[in-house]
């Protein structure tokens, strides 16, 4: 007996897509809030509460990027075809993001160990996380607009991810990942590090409430399949429970910063970007690239699909549980007195 008849009841490459969102949404949430300390690094020049937010990430941001080499193995053997079109129609910005990354790992090993050039690592993680996250966020842009493809291959520049739309994605990411990293500060954080970041978090919320808003509306005047998919009857009242949901959440985070709760405007963030995460997957379903292949369409072999299933059902556990240990570890507040490294 075949492994497609063994296991035929499976849809795996549905079940992919969801490993892949899981895994791509937790990436998302975990490096979020650091790149987000990263991005606010330079907003606070004081060095002993810039030592006390370098802290509060030290032991998380490098295992926080598993879920990228994650997500982005398992998308390339689970949908070749997919992945033949959007990796070089997004080669610059996944070149620049990798890039930054590496600049920022390299400039937070250094600032611990150096005196003298410490302002110039204090610019370059600052520098790293932005552009990371305004790299991300371009992607998120480009892949909503679509690629052009021409016979199962991207057929187009590859400039053509750099569009007004996003660029706008791009800074919007950026207001997000900067909300997550306020908040995380709100929790972590103790002193006048903490009252700060409770200063700057409703500014930052208006930016990201105007960002959400304003992609919202982008979205559906670029594309009228997404625009049928909202506001025609009857999906226009199935779907409305999310933008409702996710203005509710943004209503409850304002009070919760008001209110100086140290951790629920964190947990609160974390669902307003799971809801806009949400509300994507619903405009872009059920196509892994917009408008021209599915998850089926783009998917591998099945034995290849069983194969890679396997690898994941060993790994995933493992992952999730190192995670899940890490933060049950290094919970609490971050001493102000505690660098990385010897």
């Amino acid at each position: 007996m075949s492994t497609q008849l063994l296991f035929g009841f499976i849809d795996l490459p549905l079940l992919f897509a969801l490993i892949i969102a899981m895994g791509i949404s937790l990436y998302i949430i975990l490096d979020g809030f650091d790149l987000g300390v990263g991005i606010l690094f330079l907003w606070d020049r004081k060095p002993h509460e810039q030592d006390q937010m370098m802290a509060s990430v030290a032991p998380f941001w490098d295992g926080n990027e598993t879920w990228l080499v994650l997500g982005g193995g398992a998308f390339y053997g689970v949908f070749p075809k997919a992945a033949y079109i959007i990796f070089p129609a997004l080669y610059i910005p996944i070149m620049l993001m990798l890039f930054a990354l590496i600049f920022r790992g390299v400039a937070f090993e250094f600032r611990f160990k150096s005196e003298t050039s410490r302002p110039l690592w204090n610019w370059s993680f600052c520098l790293g996380s932005s552009l990371a996250a305004f790299a991300q966020g371009a992607m998120l842009g480009a892949f909503i607009q679509g690629f052009t493809v021409q016979d199962g291959a991207f057929a187009g520049g590859y400039m053509d991810w750099l569009t007004p739309f996003t660029v706008f994605t791009g800074l919007a990411l950026m207001a997000g990942y900067s909300l997550l990293g306020a908040t995380w500060l709100m929790m972590k954080a103790e002193g006048s590090l903490q009252e700060k970041a409770f200063a700057v978090g409703k500014p930052l919320m208006l930016a990201l409430g105007a960002c959400i808003g304003t992609v919202s509306l982008w979205t559906p005047l670029m594309d009228a399949h997404i625009a049928e998919r909202w506001f025609a009857l009857p999906g226009f009242f199935a779907l409305l429970p999310v933008p409702m949901i996710t203005i509710s959440l943004g209503i409850l985070l304002w009070r919760s910063i008001t209110h100086k709760n140290e951790v629920k405007p964190f947990l609160l963030t974390i669902a307003l970007f799971l809801m806009s995460y949400l509300g994507l997957g619903l405009s872009m379903w059920p196509y892994v690239v917009p408008r021209s292949m599915t998850f089926w369409d783009a998917s591998s072999p099945y034995d290849s699909q069983l194969f890679i299933l396997v690898g994941v059902a060993i790994l995933l556990p493992v992952i999730l549980a190192y995670t899940a240990y890490t933060f049950y570890v290094f919970r609490g507040k971050s001493n102000t007195h505690e660098h990385y490294g010897p």
